[in-house]
């Protein structure tokens, strides 16, 4: 026998008047309901740390975390993706969704309308800001001479955040705590955080303020971005549930509690939070380019070339791109190999971890192959090899979202230059990835426009240099 035992905490404050009628017209949906139904929907965003789709695959730290309580509950799991982050509680409370995934913070004004579960884990507030032009050249004390490193320096700052955060209130009380004002920009609930940090990166706003857990992953792909200045001191995050589902919330809590200690639990967080883009070892010795050798695998490269047709050249910038010629590097979201095969997709071309290099290369030569094949529709040969290239970076689905973006902006979606890659770059924002012919959600798009470019300028480079 299963015996629930219902724990009340402190998110289960008394109900307040401005509240009171949001909470009494919550609909009465809870465990056994959904138990019935044989479903669990998760309101969820577009964004690293709670839903995104990625090569095809679908991911987020909080979204795998939850199929595993489905599978465990013998549902369903649905996600829904909220447009606007301010309609999160109401949302919740008319039945929309039985579990908030938002990498939601768990705040005393939240908890007068909502419950929370177990925290899931714990970060800080930190600031992001745009490190200088040529920071790559700087020494460590050249930079942080250019950089805030101490909060009282946001005086006269203007920081963008989303105004119903915690953020929003962090640096209320930080302009009291320093006694000057800081210029807050108050953003709705539809521009998400991960837009507003691309948006730092690309120059359009001076600073915003998000989780040090969002920013750790996002500063993977914002190379330009720093994350350092801390502004608050760890805070809880959890799932959001409703006050009238307790027995949710108490099943939810117990399994957490088991959950948490298990090796799956710490694998997912290490995957999405400690592993680097890419694991550096020593095989990056195999990096020469000089002595008329590119790489201690040309020969590799060579054969693949043969057997395939992509110029051994361009097989190595893209590999370069994606693993500094790495056999054993592992990357966000656990792609492996020197050409960075996903897991459920390296099997198919005969690739594994354990695959020697030679393997490798010639499973990435044929993927490429493959996926030059469904472009059969791209007329010019040179497009047609970006559309590749963007497809094994961010797979097909987020491509075509792109195009359908490009013909509906009157660009051509047969060209990537200056046409479906402008379209590729909006993918990051919600005025875009929330249109109706998007079908695949947000994506990285600066990341995929910067690795067909940079794939692309090296080859030409390589190109004069190796025979």
């Amino acid at each position: 026998m299963l015996l629930l035992f219902v724990v009340y905490d402190s998110c289960s404050s008394p109900k307040i008047s401005d509240n009171k009628t949001l909470l009494e017209n919550s609909v009465r949906y809870d465990l056994p309901e959904i138990l019935k139904d044989g479903k669990l929907t998760v309101l969820a965003e577009n964004s690293s740390t709670s839903f995104f789709i990625y090569r095809g695959r679908k991911m987020g730290f909080e979204y795998e975390v939850l199929k595993e309580f489905a599978n465990e509950l013998g549902v369903e799991l649905e996600i829904k993706i909220v447009d606007n982050l301010d309609d999160l509680s109401q949302l919740l409370n008319d039945g929309e969704g039985d579990i908030i995934a938002c990498n939601y913070t768990i705040t005393k004004e939240r908890c007068k309308l909502i419950d929370f579960s177990t925290p899931i884990m714990r970060s800080n507030q930190v600031l992001i800001q745009r490190k200088p032009v040529g920071w790559e050249k700087m020494k460590p004390y050249q930079l942080k001479e250019k950089m805030l490193i101490d909060p009282s320096q946001l005086a006269g700052k203007k920081v963008s955040v989303w105004e119903n955060s915690s953020y929003y209130q962090r640096l209320r009380n930080l302009e009291e705590e320093i006694g000057d004002t800081i210029f807050i920009q108050k953003q709705s609930g539809q521009i998400g955080e991960e837009e507003l940090i691309e948006m730092v990166s690309e120059g359009m706003i001076d600073y915003t303020v998000t989780k040090e857990n969002l920013a750790r992953i996002n500063q993977r792909f914002y190379e330009n971005i720093d994350i350092n200045l801390s502004l608050s001191v760890k805070q809880k995050i959890g799932y959001g549930i409703r006050k009238s589902s307790p027995l949710l919330k108490a099943r939810i809590d117990n399994w957490l509690e088991n959950f948490m200690r298990k090796t799956t639990f710490k694998y997912i967080k290490h995957k999405y939070y400690d592993l680097a883009k890419t694991v550096a070892t020593k095989e990056e010795k195999g990096i020469q380019l000089k002595g008329g050798q590119l790489s201690i695998y040309d020969a590799y490269f060579k054969n693949a070339s043969k057997k395939y047709g992509w110029d051994w050249r361009l097989l190595a910038a893209l590999s370069y791109q994606e693993s500094n010629f790495n056999p054993n590097a592992i990357s966000f979201g656990g792609a492996y190999s020197i050409m960075q095969f996903m897991p459920e997709i390296g099997p198919i071309y005969g690739v594994y971890p354990y695959s020697p290099t030679d393997v490798q290369i010639m499973g990435g030569a044929k993927k490429l192959s493959a996926d030059f094949e469904v472009w059969s529709d791209i007329p010019d040969k040179i497009q047609r090899q970006k559309f590749t290239m963007a497809t094994y970076n961010s797979g097909r689905s987020h491509i075509l979202d792109a195009q359908r973006l490009a013909e509906k902006h009157g660009l051509n979606p047969k060209i990537w230059d200056e046409n479906v890659e402008i379209m590729m770059l909006n993918l990051s924002k919600k005025e875009y990835y929330r249109d109706p012919v998007v079908k695949s959600g947000a994506a990285k798009g600066m990341v995929t426009h910067r690795y067909v470019r940079e794939i692309i300028s090296r080859y030409e480079l390589w190109l004069t240099m190796y025979q």
